[in-house]
């Protein structure tokens, strides 16, 4: 069961100075957006995101991970319930390798590596915009 809890992993990598983003573009909606996705029964914040980053995109090796860089909370609808819950979101920094294959899940149509300024251009929700803010921010300060 899935708990009115989300994880969001704003995937990064560093190439040659450079910082990218990876978004990946839903197939339903068609938005853009980081990895998201639910916290099952059981489970911690780290061991759903490191589930829904291998799930949505393949990759396994994780770099290193900025916890709880952004939280945010929203109204969602369930379908299965038939009603509306506050969901919690907690957004992580998630460095991956430079050379990691994307293989993307049946989720997303496809995915784009980007620079700040185009990523954030790209996201529809605000949560997802402030996180990614905010993680810019703090690897900006890192250089």
């Amino acid at each position: 069961m899935r708990l009115p809890i989300q994880v969001q992993g704003i995937l990064f990598r560093k190439i040659n100075g450079k910082i990218q983003y990876l978004l990946l573009k839903r197939i339903e909606e068609g938005f853009w957006q980081p990895v998201t996705g639910g916290i099952e029964e059981g489970e911690t914040k780290i061991e759903a995101l490191k589930r829904e980053v291998r799930e949505e995109t393949g990759i396994k090796n994780i770099v290193g991970i900025m916890k709880e860089i952004h939280y945010d909370e929203f109204r969602d609808f369930f379908k299965r319930e038939g009603c509306q819950r506050l969901i919690k979101e907690f957004a992580f920094g998630v460095e991956v390798s430079s050379n990691d294959k994307i293989v993307m899940s049946r989720e997303h149509s496809e995915y784009r590596w980007c620079g700040f300024e185009e990523a954030l251009k790209l996201l529809k929700w605000e949560g997802n915009k402030e996180a990614l803010e905010k993680l810019n921010e703090i690897l900006s300060r890192q250089k």
